[in-house]
């Protein structure tokens, strides 16, 4: 299994964005929501990069491996 990358908050967002996930809330933590599995997903905001427990959880609510994860462009 591959490590997990250090990435920041931006690079994170637009990564589930490129996923088709849709911003339905744009406040302190923003919420994504994905039409087609009804699954919404919290991903919460701040200056500082993503840490590594709380990049794990988002993965793993996506139902991506780290490895697929890291492959989005």
């Amino acid at each position: 299994m591959p490590r997990l990358p250090i990435i920041s908050y931006s690079t994170s967002r637009s990564k589930v964005k490129k996923l088709g996930y849709i911003e339905i809330r744009t406040k302190k933590h923003p919420v994504y929501y994905d039409p087609l599995n009804w699954i919404t997903l919290p991903i919460p905001f701040h200056d500082w990069d993503v840490p590594k427990w709380t990049l794990r959880a988002i993965i793993n609510e996506l139902w991506l491996t780290v490895w697929k994860f890291i492959n989005i462009k």
